[in-house]
């Protein structure tokens, strides 16, 4: 019997229930103990799995993890279940009943379509992963819409399905789904990014084509829509999209969703630095969109090659985060460390682009003390390394 059938089976599942909880620093104690009446690989196992679901909660929720059956790679790679769901809602918009969900991992996007009711074809060809996909579908009840498969994703037809997803892996190791470091060239996904491309082409319906959110703008292809996508303010990945509108450049927001499709415009003018500066979304920034932004706002660049906004007037939008700017002065540590006491700032954010100097190196050499909070931007005006100090604008 395999790890993941042993933590399945009543004794498995009464270990994962009676350690779900266990605190890692009473780990040791809780399998001392448990190893009295339980074989001991099982209590590694079950203390294991109780380490993965702790870590899948920021990722699933408390609840669907606390049901599911992971792999490290798998927690670490799967997608964000808000993205999936967003994604799953997308398609089944665009009339996809059925859907053929290539490297499928530990099945985080096969749940979201069959929640969306969309019938799954999930392929994944390590076994481990494939049997955990398959566990998952059942342990959440879906597995009457979800077929699982260990396959190469590359053999597979897919024909008889309206759409396709497929989330080529994007680190090095073992079967290209290993713990190496990240992969930037796109034909050294596994499998690559062209492969991919032509299966995208094939689908009836449409299809969508999971991508690091890196991915260099114009190796995107002509007949594809680009979605970048951010959650809580994190970007988490990009999304190639063939059947809805070609050409098509979008950022979206979640939770929402809330989404700026672009619209073609030229870069924004670099302009002095007015009352208030915008930043941008990290997937505005991705998907190329400042410019954008600077219309909504009325504003133009600090400098034109940083994705910070600056305009006179405070205009609202949800695609950027809006600072009142107090003070404006070249990059100098004694004159920041002095105006910090002046204003008794003790809580200092600091944000930069465009400049070398390390955040936390800064903080240690201000000192700062005192009750109130302030912003300090560490980038560039027009070329010269400024520093510009402020807060959320109210």
């Amino acid at each position: 019997m395999n790890q993941l059938d042993a933590l399945r089976s009543p004794e498995g599942r009464a270990l994962l229930d009676e350690v779900r909880d266990t605190d890692p620093a009473h780990e040791l104690a809780v399998a001392t103990r448990l190893r009295r009446t339980h074989p001991a690989e099982l209590v590694s196992a079950a203390l294991g799995q109780a380490r993965l679901r702790q870590r899948a909660a920021a990722k699933f929720g408390a609840e669907d993890a606390g049901r599911m059956f992971f792999t490290p790679d798998g927690v670490e790679q799967s997608t964000r279940a808000g993205v999936a769901a967003h994604r799953a809602g997308r398609l089944r918009e665009l009339g996809v009943a059925s859907v053929a969900d290539l490297c499928c991992g530990i099945g985080g996007d096969a749940i979201a379509l069959a929640r969306a009711g969309i019938r799954v074809l999930a392929v994944d060809r390590d076994p481990v992963t494939a049997a955990a996909a398959r566990a998952n579908a059942e342990a959440l009840g879906l597995e009457g819409l979800v077929e699982v498969r260990e396959a190469d994703v590359t053999e597979v037809d897919t024909t008889g399905y309206d759409a396709v997803f497929v989330d080529p892996a994007r680190r090095g190791g073992r079967g290209g789904r290993g713990t190496g470091g990240r992969i930037f060239d796109p034909e050294a996904y596994s499998p690559p990014l062209s492969w991919a491309v032509g299966a995208a082409r094939r689908a009836p319906v449409a299809a969508a084509l999971k991508v690091a959110p890196g991915i260099p703008h114009e190796v995107v292809p002509e007949d594809a829509e680009a979605e970048w996508i951010s959650d809580g303010g994190d970007v988490k990945e990009a999304v190639l999209w063939f059947g809805t509108a070609p050409g098509t450049v979008r950022a979206t927001l979640l939770p929402g969703p809330r989404t700026l499709v672009g619209a073609g415009l030229p870069d924004p003018p670099v302009r002095e630095p007015g009352r208030y500066l915008y930043e941008p979304d990290g997937a505005v920034i991705r998907a190329h969109l400042v410019a954008d932004v600077a219309e909504r706002v009325g504003g133009g660049l600090l400098d034109a090659t940083i994705a910070y906004v600056t305009a006179d007037e405070l205009r609202p939008t949800p695609y950027a985060t809006a600072y009142e700017i107090t003070d404006r002065m070249p990059f100098h540590v004694k004159r920041l460390r002095a105006l910090l006491r002046e204003r008794e700032v003790g809580t200092l954010t600091v944000k930069k682009r465009g400049s070398a100097v390390e955040p936390e190196e800064l903080r240690r050499k201000v000192r700062p003390q005192g009750p109130n909070a302030a912003t300090v931007f560490l980038t560039r005006v027009a070329g010269a390394p400024t520093m510009l100090l402020g807060h959320p604008a109210r």
